[in-house]
């Protein structure tokens, strides 16, 4: 039997007056997307249905359907969510903790500053990642957006080769091209979920070896 859920309380009224009608519109996307993350991650994307995300939500399930069309829409538009973690149109790269990591001239610290971005992101993401790895298999166009969301980030690493390529500051013989995929493999979502769930690691572990790694296998004399 569904177990029952709280319906979401309405948003509160700011103080001298009411929300706009696009105000009201985003907060509800806000909690049907809330109320999606945490029905995916408890049910897994199969036996998650969207009449309880609007039942949690607090909205119909026409309304569900009315700003998001279906349950894989649903699911992209909840990983996008918590990858920048919020719903402000400014992309990834152009987030402060990115700016930062521009302007950053130690390459030592601009991989200890990725690595920190990238734990907070794989923090968010990765629950969600391992409910879309789980259908990818019966489910053509999500094992499409898996695809997608992987060179995503493969293309993402290449923005954190290039800084350390502009700085001199790759081991001889490693091309960008080589020292994205390194840092793709070894910062992604894959290897961070077999070394947190499998190995046993912290969060906090995981963000202090991985730098550790990537220095000695990425920046010329790494060992000093």
């Amino acid at each position: 039997m569904t177990e029952r859920v709280k319906r979401a309380p309405k948003p509160d009224t700011p103080p001298g007056g009411r929300l706009t009608r696009a105000e009201q519109a985003r907060a509800t996307r806000r909690r049907i997307v809330a109320a999606a993350a945490e029905q995916f991650v408890a049910r897994g994307y199969g036996a998650t249905l969207l009449d309880q995300v609007a039942e949690q939500s607090g909205v119909a399930v026409q309304t569900v359907y009315f700003h998001f069309g279906n349950k894989r829409t649903l699911l992209k538009h909840v990983m996008d969510v918590a990858a920048v973690g919020d719903d402000e149109p400014v992309p990834l790269m152009d987030r402060p903790w990115a700016r930062q990591i521009q302007q950053e001239t130690d390459p030592r610290r601009i991989i200890e500053l990725w690595v920190a971005g990238g734990r907070e992101i794989l923090h968010r993401v990765a629950p969600l990642m391992r409910v879309m790895r789980g259908a990818i298999g019966t489910d053509p166009e999500l094992a499409a957006q898996w695809e997608t969301n992987q060179q995503e980030t493969r293309t993402a690493h290449g923005f954190l080769a290039q800084l350390l390529a502009d700085r001199d500051a790759l081991r001889p013989g490693l091309d960008v091209d080589q020292a994205r995929d390194i840092a793709f493999t070894l910062n992604g979502v894959e290897t961070y979920l077999q070394f947190t769930e499998v190995c046993g690691w912290t969060p906090e572990q995981w963000q202090q070896r991985t730098a550790a790694i990537l220095t000695a296998a990425l920046l010329i004399d790494s060992g000093q």
